[in-house]
């Protein structure tokens, strides 16, 4: 069976999706599909490490930059075109949104094969970035007719798919499978890299809270910063870049928690990882249901590590965490609600390693990689059948 997966970018870029991406391919392939990637070549910076995914089969089209936040990839057209005519494949499947995945409603070559459509967000008409609103009204029209032309729709959570508008129209089509990840990508940390990361952490009285994501509008790092100015003995690294890093550095000096509060940028996978392993909880912010799933937890329950997250209505999130169990949701935005939970993690050590525990439980029964990528493989030969 050979499948084409278009996205919008591969590790070492460095995102959720494109980590899904670059652990689900491989796994496919282990199952004997013959898998290739049609991506953007980021021009942004990425993390330091590659992927062990062998990159013959990862074609990367020159982007120019971006409008808001689609990548500009004019010869885009012709290298999935290229594709189409060297792998000829059986299946199109198609990570969305990418607004480049709509090229295959314009050749022959695509249209002759089924697609499944994974569908990782909708674009959300945001209340922060307003810009969205006004574009989705030229975006809608061509998803719903790469909807209407697919085979089968991917959704990440029911609870996703049922409060989806865009989705409305095509429920018969819609498959959950949720996102998963390779645990081999994530190995414990050596010695020297725990010590190193206990030393960026500092104050070994304080909890330490560790949030991971692109530094954008709906990631609502802000109420974490915010929370952290709000109470003593916490110590929070934010990991990651963005157009909103200025911002964030201008509330941390407005907050005076520079001691508290540090943004780490992007990291080499070892450091990331050795700080995964010694933090007390993650924190998911998250503020808008752009924030779709969050694979970031997955990653935090590999390491047995309890999260706190925002209840995003609409969003997977809280499907993902078990509230109370594998760690605790709390209010979009309630500032006061997150410094509770904090508060909480900090004085119940006990409840927290429990919490941990019980997260990598889940992350093993529901979210290993090889799982998910069983279920996509009796989805392709069910479409194919």
């Amino acid at each position: 069976m050979r499948v084409v997966h278009v996205g919008k970018f591969f590790p070492p870029f460095a995102g959720g999706m494109e980590n899904f991406l670059g652990d689900l391919l491989p796994a496919l392939l282990k199952k004997g599909v013959d898998v290739t990637a049609l991506v953007h070549r980021s021009s942004e910076k990425t993390t330091a490490d590659g992927t062990c995914f062998d990159e013959s089969r990862v074609v990367r089209v020159p982007c120019y930059g971006s409008i808001l936040y689609a990548p500009v990839s004019p010869g885009f057209p012709v290298a999935l075109s290229r594709v189409l005519k060297r792998k000829k494949p059986d299946i199109l499947h198609l990570h969305v949104p990418n607004t480049s995945a709509f090229w295959v409603m314009a050749l022959p070559q695509a249209r002759k094969v089924p697609w499944v459509i994974h569908w990782h967000a909708d674009v959300v008409s945001s209340q922060i970035d307003r810009r969205l609103a006004a574009a989705y009204a030229l975006y809608r029209p061509l998803e719903q007719r790469l909807l209407a032309r697919s085979s089968a729709i991917i959704t990440t959570s029911s609870i996703y798919s049922d409060s989806s508008p865009s989705l409305t129209k095509w429920q018969e089509k819609v498959r959950v499978i949720p996102l998963g990840l390779d645990p081999d990508r994530l190995p414990l940390p050596q010695n020297h890299a725990l010590d190193q990361a206990r030393k960026v952490w500092s104050g070994q009285e304080a909890l330490r809270v560790l949030s991971i994501g692109r530094l954008t509008y709906y990631k609502g790092h802000e109420v974490l910063i915010r929370a952290a100015a709000e109470m003593q003995g916490v110590r929070v690294l934010i990991v990651g870049e963005g157009d909103t890093r200025r911002d964030l550095e201008r509330l941390i000096v407005q907050h005076q928690v520079q001691d508290r509060v540090s943004l780490c940028g992007l990291l080499p996978e070892p450091q990331l990882q050795a700080f995964l392993a010694s933090c007390d909880c993650l924190c998911l912010p998250s503020v808008e249901r752009t924030e779709a799933f969050g694979l970031v937890l997955l990653e935090a329950m590999r390491y047995g590590k309890p999260v706190i997250a925002a209840d995003v209505p609409g969003s997977g999130v809280g499907w993902v965490v078990e509230d109370k169990k594998t760690g605790f949701l709390f209010p979009v935005g309630n500032v006061q609600a997150l410094v509770r939970l904090l508060d909480r993690y900090a004085a119940h050590p006990v409840e927290r390693k429990r919490m941990g525990e019980a997260g990598k439980q889940r992350f093993t029964t529901k979210f290993h990689v090889n799982r998910i990528a069983e279920e996509t493989l009796h989805l392709y030969n069910e479409i194919l059948s």
